[in-house]
Parts: C-alpha cells; structure tokens; sequence
C-alpha cells in the first residue's frame, strides 16, 4: 500500500509512533522526486555523476548503494523512517508494522543487489545509528556456560559496517574477526546472507564465526538467539537471508589471532592468440591446483575477452618473500614462452604489509591509491574503501550470475574441461574466479563451522565462485533524462547468460551464493539452501506465521506470499 490508500496509517497513528520514538521517526523525502521535479538541478545531477563517496550514500536513508538493476527494480525510498538508535525502537516499529499491515524494510548498509534494502510504500528501519562495537576477552553466549569453552569475540551493532568492524578489531586490538572484503557493507547484512570474505579460506564465512545475535522477531520480540537458545532461529541467521527472519540488532563473532602479514598479487597477462590463450588457462588452473586452493589464499583470477587473464589476490600468513616463492614457478612458465605471453610488469606486482595495518588509511597506501578515506568535513576516521568498493557507488546492475565449481574440477583428469569450459566463456563475457568464496582447501575447524550455516553446502567442496556480472553507470528509470540506456543493458545481460550457459554446459556447476545472484535466479529455493531450505521454511513458519517479514527470494516467498505492497 501507498501514503493515501485507505488502509494507509492516519496521521494519528503516525503521530502516535512519533510519541514512541521521538526523533527517531521521521518522513523521508525522495530524491528521485526532487529530480523529476528540479531535473537540471545541482543536487540532482550529483546524484548520477559517478559517486565519489559511498559513505555518503550510506548516510542518506533515502539511497541504496544500488541504484537498480535493469528489469528488475529501482531505487525507492520509504515515506517514513525509523533511525533506530537501540532494539528497543526496533521492537516499536515492528509492533507498528504489525498492527498496520505495513511492509517493513530493513536497511545497514544498503548494498543489496536484490532491492531488498528499500521499498515504496513501506516503513524504513535504518540501523545506521546502532553501531557500538564492545570486545569481550573471554566470550560465552548465553545459556552455553556448560556446553562452550570461552573465546575472544566482538558484539557489533547491526548498523556497523565492517570498515568500523575492522578498525575496532584488528587495527586497535589487534584481533582478526572475518568479514566482507567491501567495507562499506554492513556487518549484519553480510552475516544473515552467508558472509564470505578475503581471507575466507583460513578463518570461515562471517556465518560461521557468528556466537549470538539479538533479534526483533515478528511478535515484537527481543530475543537473544545462539546454538543453546532458540537454536533453530539462530540457524536461520547463519545464511537464512536477511530481512527474512526477524530484524537483527546486535551480532557477536569469533576474533581470531591476526597473522603477521596481509599482502596482495596484482597482474595482468595478456596472450597473443587464441591457442596462446587456452595454454595460459591451462597453466593458470595448473598452478591453481598446486598452489592457491588453501588457507593463503583469496580472491580472484578473472578470465576475460581479448584474451587477457588478470590476477587480482590476496595472502595472509606468507611474507612478500614467501609469496614471491610460491608465485615464481608460474611466471617462469611466462617468461619461457614470450612470443606467446606478455607480462604487465608493475613493479608493485606483489606487495604485503602489516596485517594490523593492513585497513589503515596510512599515508602510503593513500598516495599509492590502494585505499582511500571519506573526505567530506568532520567524516570518521573509520571511513575509508578499496577503489574497487567506489565502482558499486550508485552503479546499475545489467545481470548478475553465481554458481559454486567443485574442487573436483581441478583434478589431472578434469582440468582440461574446466580450462576449455573458461575460454568459451571468456568469449563472451569476463568472469572471475572467487577462490576465497569455497572452502575447499581450508582447515577442518573452518569447514565444520561453515558446515553449521544455511549455505548451501556446495561451498564446502567448492574451490572458487564464478561471477560472471554486467553494469553500468549512474542512471534510474524514473528520473527524466537519467534513464538507463536499456539497449546497452540488454546486450550486457545477453553475454553475461551466454557466458555462464557455456561455462555450465562445460562442467558441472552447483547452486549460487545468495548475496551475489541473479534476481531472476530459477530455483532458488535449493540454488540458494539446497538441502537446507526445508529447515529454514520451519523456521520462518515458527518465528513468522503471518510473514511480516518479507523480501524478494526471501525463504517463504515461495509459498506465494509476496512482499507486502
């Protein structure tokens, strides 16, 4: 429903919360209203210049980081939000939401490629505000006293975001607690949806570090929820899909020792003709399987048209000089064939640093544009991102696929497969090589943890996750003159599906990732879950009969309920 339905909230009710929530509640004026409004104006044209700032769209609870994907949704604030400054102004806004029949949008973050961020005619619940970070030495969730040894751990407000997350934990303390590799997305939402990161192959997804969460559910609720208490709940929580569930408040997650050293490997190999190609893919999946499916190592080898292959990763635990090692026997294999392989040689091909430095805007890092701080007057100190975070800022998502490879693939008899399987695709659109997001090769303690999530346990066998993505600039379909160009958007989809058809119809792939799939994803009850899904539906059916909660792909959409107008 809309603002002036007749089941819409009187301004009595409205006025009512207000006196509830104080400040925290307020209307929201829409952005994109002003730019239909004042098109040529300066604070619209702001809006579709590239984003310099995530931060700044993070701030604004009207905007997503995500414009919209093409075919699918746009970005569309709600009429009212609550800026939630504790659980106790969550638990009023679901009880309102309850009573009024209204959709309720949860927003940390607000980097959901599926929308599920933002919604017209809904109430807002921004968690912004809720990101206190306490460190505990010796951790024990409640209940567990006789069933759980004491571990050192970090309780994250769900607004946090992990830039904060990382700061608190590893530059000020020292510790090491597993996240996303954007830092400008939330904590909460990145745990809830799975929750791989960079060095997921040492220390596990987000979900499985996850000790106890707080949580708002359907009934007004807070409830204190881990394995000892509302244990399938907590389940849930670990890879359910955010905003399914309940509306999280506060997370504590294991911190793990921090190893010395954080470092990255950064090149690009161009071959000179087709054959040249399929014999660097080769090689590449050659010294893959030797060497880069264990606890070292993250990130991605991204396959693209032109025949290029570029090398994009990271390492913990390794010095540079140990690096260096472990990447020489490739580059020699390089340097054997020149006629056939050329070599970007920056000289900061493969660079390492104090893994407690390693999210600090140090001057260094700043002048060499490896990480960059939020600039705006009066900023946290904490605000700083990748360069590669920036290009989400306000970007539009074309398409957007995912899908596990086993570690099968990498076997002496199916490497070739898998090899011819990448060339095919790289014809018609870059992809790339997730090697941190699946757990094989990483230690048994990290794959048990993970095996205690909703993920779908294809991961726990998967070397790597193929992405394969399409996007473009700036742009929304309701704002005169800032339209997508569709035409361009179409093509991008089309390359993407005939990528990901030959890499599929190449060798056996399994499942997507939920915070990074299509929107039109088919089946994604088990692409998503699998095995799983059918204890999630319990759950929902227990913590959400009426289906208050209700977001796109979310686990009990399926049954037909869709979200609330």
């Amino acid at each position: 429903m809309l603002p002036g339905d007749a089941a819409w909230p009187t301004d009595a009710d409205w006025a009512g919360l207000g006196r509830e929530l104080g400040p925290a509640l307020r209307p929201l004026a829409s952005p994109w209203a002003d730019c239909r409004a004042r098109p040529d104006g300066e604070r619209c044209a702001a809006l579709f210049r590239r984003p310099a700032n995530p931060y700044a769209l993070g701030d604004d609870p009207a905007l997503t980081q995500t414009f919209g994907w093409v075919g699918a949704w746009w970005s569309a604030p709600s009429p009212w939000v609550v800026a939630a400054r504790h659980s106790a102004d969550v638990v009023a806004a679901v009880n309102f939401a309850r009573r009024h029949r209204l959709r309720l949008v949860v927003k940390g973050g607000g980097h959901s490629y599926q929308g599920t961020s933002n919604a017209a005619g809904s109430l807002l619940v921004w968690t912004r505000a809720m990101h206190a970070i306490q460190l505990h030495d010796a951790f024990v969730p409640a209940g567990c006293a006789a069933q759980v040894a004491p571990t050192r751990a970090v309780s994250v407000g769900a607004g946090a975001l992990w830039a904060q997350a990382y700061d608190a934990v590893t530059t000020q303390a020292g510790g090491y607690v597993q996240g996303g590799g954007c830092m400008t997305v939330g904590v909460a939402g990145l745990v809830q949806s799975g929750g791989f990161g960079s060095f997921s192959k040492a220390f596990g997804t987000a979900a499985g570090n996850l000790l106890e969460a707080e949580v708002v559910t359907a009934d007004g609720v807070l409830r204190t929820v881990n394995a000892c208490q509302d244990p399938e709940l907590f389940f849930a929580l670990r890879g359910g899909g955010g905003g399914s569930f309940g509306i999280v408040t506060r997370l504590t997650l294991r911190v793990h020792p921090l190893p010395a050293d954080f470092g990255a490997v950064n090149f690009t190999v161009r071959a000179s003709t087709d054959s040249a190609y399929r014999r660097l893919v080769g090689l590449v999946l050659d010294f893959c399987s030797r060497s880069l499916v264990g606890p070292h190592w993250g990130e991605q080898l991204r396959f693209l048209p032109g025949n290029v292959l570029r090398v994009a990763m990271v390492f913990q635990g390794l010095s540079r000089g140990e690096a260096v090692a472990v990447w020489q026997p490739f580059f020699d294999a390089l340097d054997a064939a020149p006629q056939d392989f050329s070599l970007d040689f920056a000289p900061l091909k493969i660079v390492s640093t104090s893994a407690r430095s390693f999210w600090s805007p140090t001057w260094p890092k700043r002048l060499l544009g490896f990480i960059r701080r939020d600039e705006r007057p009066g900023a946290p100190g904490t605000n700083v991102f990748w360069p590669g975070d920036q290009a989400q800022a306000g970007w539009v998502i074309h398409a957007y696929q995912s899908t596990w490879l086993g570690a099968d693939l990498l076997q002496d008899g199916q490497r070739d497969a898998l090899a011819d399987a990448l060339v095919a695709a790289a014809r018609h659109h870059g992809l790339g090589l997730h090697l941190n997001k699946g757990l094989a090769g990483a230690p048994p303690a990290v794959r048990a943890a993970a095996a205690q999530t909703a993920t779908h346990p294809a991961m726990l066998d998967a070397f790597a996750l193929v992405i394969c993505a399409s996007d473009g600039a700036p742009a929304h379909a309701e704002v005169p003159g800032q339209a997508p160009d569709t035409a361009a958007a179409s093509r991008g989809a089309a390359r993407v599906r005939a990528a990901m058809d030959a890499l599929r119809q190449g060798v056996p792939t399994a499942g997507a990732y939920l915070s990074e799939s299509d929107y039109f994803q088919r089946d994604w009850p088990q692409a998503f879950w699998g095995p799983h899904h059918a204890r999630l539906l319990a759950a929902k059916r227990r913590y959400d009969p009426e289906g208050l909660f209700t977001v796109h792909h979310g686990v009990g959409s399926e049954e037909g309920a869709a979200p609330r107008a």
